[in-house]
């Protein structure tokens, strides 16, 4: 997730799930990975927040909009164009970190190598507010006053 603030440095939040494949185990994110993740933001950046978020049909459930509802006073949601990767600086971010970790896939690295390396990416442009800035700047899109 990235963050940004009108005169303050852009943050970058994130949460890396493996999945092994082991029974019951989740495959991806979940509504609840969802919520903590802004739950902790909000902790961290201590103020509202305006989420923008594609289409994914996970964003949409009814339980993640009973939680936006509930949370009206400091949550605003708006929702990207669907499809709309160009729009989102997410992806900016990910283009990164595949780039950086397309050579070890290609190796046959284990899944735990993969993970260490995407983990380590991310930390490192946590550090970055300029690259992360620069997610934002490759979108066309720019913060209102």
């Amino acid at each position: 997730m990235t963050c940004y603030k009108a005169g303050e440095r852009a943050r970058l939040f994130y949460a890396v799930r493996e999945y092994s494949g082991r029974r019951g185990q989740p495959k991806g994110f979940g509504r609840r990975d969802f919520r903590d993740l802004i739950v902790r933001s909000r902790i961290q950046l201590g103020g509202p927040i305006v989420w923008a978020w594609d289409n994914v049909r996970l964003h949409l459930t009814k339980p993640l909009g009973d939680f936006i509802h509930a949370n009206a006073e400091w949550l605003t949601v708006v929702q990207l164009p669907t499809y709309a990767p160009d729009l989102n600086p997410t992806e900016g971010v990910w283009s990164l970190v595949k780039r950086d970790i397309g050579n070890l896939a290609a190796a046959a690295a284990s899944l735990s190598q993969v993970t260490r390396a995407v983990k380590r990416r991310l930390k490192k442009l946590q550090y970055r507010s300029d690259v992360v800035d620069g997610c934002l700047a490759g979108t066309g899109l720019a913060l209102g006053a």
